[in-house]
């Protein structure tokens, strides 16, 4: 089959880049500054290699007449949400839009990209309907295929991670499997429809949400009880069946943005998801708790907070991991920064050039930083887990606060004139 795939961000690149070692692929994106980097071997999410991306199968492109004669669609663009946590579907509604021009009797259209339970049919068929003038299951088949990939996560890859596969019918079903099985290692697990699919994925990253606000409710509880979290949790964690969640910042584009369109979709059937909204409230929160806290102990220090220096070390939204949509370590920043006298930003994974266009902030180097009065581990990048006393020494002053948001720091090792907070 002439496989494309529209959307080449951290999941349809991975999606393009495995298909394309087997057969050609369409691989178009409407951003042609994207486009010009891969076609270099260039990719900023360093989620797939050069070699795989200079591969002569891979067809990128920006020209929408390419999409022509193509059998199999997969649509994996982004579905974030706006300022008013409401899911934003305009760039799935684009893509859909695309495909319709170009589609043609016996295509498959399969969709990555993560929505509430309904969307592909409610949303993006009337679309491809509309646009083709073909009909579901009669001229063409659709088909759902949640991504799973872990930006970041060298360890579950596209290739290694089970795989759910849906359709509109079963024929399709069985094409959509056997593509996605000749190249998923892990194998495909096939959901009774696409309703299904759709719910599955969308809870996977709504169950980890809350279980991170659990501890994270736990950990502001336990600093007024003045007991060290890391310490009950690795207590609790003696248990068999105990899981295994610890406190942090929880932003992104999955489990800090999924949750919303779930509960997005049970309040449009008149459902009130209350536990769902209370996890979401308790994780959008961290940044200003951490604030909080800083000026709270800034406060019984007796030195004015807008004197002190900062160092911030960690501006991605996760470890490892060059993205910063949706940073929590960077809306501390932004909360912070009015209140100090400067903060200074270090990242050994975000890409400068990026910071800088769309947040004006320049990427310090580590060694470049001054010593601060206080210094924030945001990020447990691998690099952060290598630095030593000595290393946390250097880059803040004595008798200042080092605030591990990560528990990176072993607390034994730092000299007494330093205060570690840990959350």
């Amino acid at each position: 089959m002439n496989i494309a795939v529209i959307g080449l961000g951290y999941v349809g690149l991975q999606v393009a880049s495995a298909l394309s070692k087997l057969q050609n692929v369409v691989a178009f994106d409407i951003d042609k500054k994207r486009l010009e980097e891969l076609k270099l071997g260039k990719d900023i999410s360093g989620e797939v290699t050069q070699d795989d991306l200079l591969q002569g199968t891979l067809h990128y492109t920006a020209d929408e007449q390419d999409l022509k004669n193509i059998d199999f669609y997969i649509i994996a663009v982004p579905t974030p949400i706006d300022s008013d946590n409401n899911p934003d579907l305009s760039l799935l509604e684009q893509a859909s839009r695309t495909v319709s021009r170009y589609l043609s009797v016996g295509n498959i259209v399969v969709y990555e990209s993560t929505v509430y339970p309904g969307a592909t049919e409610e949303v993006c068929l009337p679309i491809l309907e509309k646009g083709s003038g073909l009909k579901l299951n009669t001229d063409f088949s659709l088909g759902y295929s949640p991504e799973r990939i872990n930006p970041g996560d060298k360890s579950h890859t596209f290739k290694n991670i089970k795989k759910i596969v849906s359709a509109s019918n079963e024929k399709a079903l069985d094409i959509i499997d056997n593509v996605y099985r000749s190249v998923v290692e892990a194998g495909t697990f096939r959901a009774k429809d696409i309703k299904t699919a759709e719910a599955a994925k969308v809870i996977e990253n709504t169950q980890r949400d809350l279980n991170i606000a659990l501890i994270n409710e736990l950990a502001m509880l336990f600093k007024d009880l003045d007991i060290e979290t890391n310490e009950v949790l690795e207590a609790a964690s003696t248990k068999w069946n105990f899981l295994d969640f610890k406190p942090g910042l929880v932003g992104g584009h999955c489990v800090g943005v999924d949750p919303y369109y779930l509960t997005h979709k049970a309040k449009e059937v008149g459902f009130n998801p209350e536990v769902i909204l209370s996890g979401r409230k308790i994780n959008d929160s961290m940044p200003v708790f951490i604030v909080n806290t800083i000026e709270k102990q800034v406060r019984e220090m007796g030195v004015p907070l807008e004197e002190m220096v900062v160092n911030l070390l960690g501006i991605t939204f996760k470890e490892n991991c060059p993205d910063i949509r949706n940073s929590k370590p960077l809306e501390i920043f932004n909360l912070l920064q009015p209140k100090v006298k400067v903060i200074h930003v270090t990242d050994p994974c975000v890409v400068s050039e990026e910071l800088k266009l769309k947040n004006n902030l320049v990427n310090k180097d580590f060694n470049d930083l001054p010593k601060a009065d206080i210094t924030i581990i945001a990020n447990n990048h691998k690099q952060y887990l290598e630095l030593t006393s000595q290393d946390l020494m250097e880059i803040t002053k004595p008798k200042g606060i080092i605030y591990d948001l990560k528990n990176v720091v072993v607390k034994d090792l730092i000299q007494s004139s330093v205060k570690v907070w840990k959350l």
